[in-house]
């Protein structure tokens, strides 16, 4: 979970104008940066920050616990993105099976290629978090949104499961889904991507083929990489754990793979999409406002925030 929605949780107790500035702040910032990874509309996801955080002030006092605060946010701000999310332009026409988003044997060849060469070649840069939320956006949005709300609003498999109605074993699946798609979808976008200005070389190219046909990898790989994500998490038993791990000590190209699969999640864990300030404070504002007639404050008080 956000170490943000803690932090909100406990400033929300204090009930004093600071610290319900603060808090609100805190919020904003997560509701935005949640709506624009599943949306991708910088207006709808001012829309969703103003309704979502305006129908809530009138319960926030009420949550103590920054768990069953993270769930009820994110499952009201699903809802509304649920209903106002317009589908992206270069959406996928269609969702590739669990086989074909595996790698082939070329592109473990290209994988074990690149890495003997240059092995951070293929990093994205901070400054190209946008082409990484362009991948992210052109994944299904059944896959989307458990990789959002797992790998970066940093929630459990149980609480996803509760916030979509899923069942934990479906979150799982679809997580790993979702990785394989990301990092495939990043791949293309990073080959016909130009080099940064303040980069000495080019990104590396990658494999071409999105959707490699089944049957071409080797055989003695398929298991683990139907695994990976479980294996990743610390989520297979110790002995298939141990298994699992002398296969890849003894494979070069599930080290590579795992490698990259890795890096294309700790990129994703990374990025936050910023609201624009001047909209953040207008609305935090109002809200603080809003918020504290509720507490029934005095008006002096409430100005002094605000003004």
């Amino acid at each position: 979970m956000r170490s943000e929605l803690i932090q909100a949780t406990e400033l929300l107790r204090r009930n004093t104008p600071e610290a319900v500035e603060e808090a609100i702040g805190l919020l904003q910032n997560t509701v935005y940066s949640f709506s624009m990874k599943i949306c991708g509309h910088p207006e709808d996801a001012e829309d969703t920050m103003q309704e979502v955080l305006y129908r809530s002030l009138e319960h926030l006092a009420k949550i103590q616990d920054p768990q069953a605060l993270a769930v009820w946010l994110y499952t009201v701000t699903r809802n509304r993105c649920w209903r106002m999310r317009r589908k992206p332009a270069h959406a996928p026409s269609q969702t590739f099976s669990l086989d074909e988003l595996m790698p082939d044997a070329a592109e473990l060849g290209r994988l074990l290629e690149d890495a003997a060469e240059s092995p951070e070649g293929n990093l994205l840069h901070a400054e190209q978090h946008h082409l990484l939320h362009q991948a992210v956006l052109r994944i299904p949005v059944q896959l989307r949104i458990v990789l959002v709300l797992h790998d970066m609003e940093e929630l459990t498999t149980e609480q996803v499961a509760q916030i979509l109605d899923l069942q934990p074993g479906t979150v799982r699946v679809r997580l790993h889904r979702a990785r394989l798609s990301v990092r495939n979808e990043m791949n293309r976008i990073v080959e016909r991507a130009p080099a940064p200005s303040d980069c000495g070389k080019p990104f590396r190219m990658k494999s071409k083929r999105i959707a490699p046909k089944s049957g071409q990898r080797p055989a003695e790989c398929r298991e683990l990489f139907l695994n990976l994500s479980e294996y990743l998490d610390g989520k297979v038993e110790p002995r298939t754990c141990d298994q699992m791990r002398k296969h890849i000590e003894a494979c070069p190209a599930c080290v590579v793979f795992l490698r990259d699969l890795r890096g294309a999640i700790d990129r994703c864990r990374s990025l936050e999409v910023p609201c624009d300030p001047a909209v953040a404070l207008r609305l935090r504002s109002i809200l603080t406002q809003e918020y504290l007639r509720l507490l029934g404050m005095p008006s002096t008080e409430i100005l002094s925030v605000v003004l």
